[in-house]
């Protein structure tokens, strides 16, 4: 058998082993390049406080459009109204407020789960699209200024 074996490798092309291959799992779950808020965090800023300073934050150039058009359900910056209008109708903005519909994770519900407590049934919430109105983008208002003292 063994004499066998030795044939069969003399003939066969040499296969090199692949010894990581079951590891890019891993690769994928901590890459932390693009790595974007968590529903807690989001859950977190959404309450009317935190949610009232994302949405008008003072102009920052260095983030896109100014950091004046942000999706507080997404936690990303666009660079004009227009694009950010187009992201509330992508699947992507949809797929976010369905996740954000469920209550995050506590540590009430974690200890109801171990046998303290009473089982209470997964609360379910109404989760929209933030408004938009009345949000001038950082271009037209220099452009504005620019008028104004053009015109004095």
């Amino acid at each position: 058998m063994w004499k066998l074996r030795i044939i069969l490798l003399k003939i066969m092309p040499y296969r090199r082993k692949k010894y990581h291959d079951g590891d890019t799992h891993l690769k994928k779950q901590w890459r932390t390049k693009r790595r974007r808020k968590d529903l807690d965090e989001i859950d977190e800023d959404m309450k009317p406080q935190n949610a009232e300073k994302l949405l008008n934050q003072v102009v920052d150039l260095d983030k896109p459009g100014g950091a004046q058009f942000y999706c507080l359900h997404c936690a990303r910056y666009f660079i004009d109204d227009h694009a950010l209008q187009d992201h509330f109708k992508t699947k992507v903005h949809k797929r976010r407020l369905k996740a954000l519909e469920l209550e995050p994770y506590s540590i009430e519900e974690s200890e109801r789960a171990a046998g303290k407590g009473n089982y209470e049934p997964i609360k379910r919430r109404r989760v929209e699209t933030q408004p938009t109105g009345g949000i001038v983008s950082a271009m037209d208002a220099i452009e504005m200024e620019k008028k104004d003292v053009l015109s004095d």
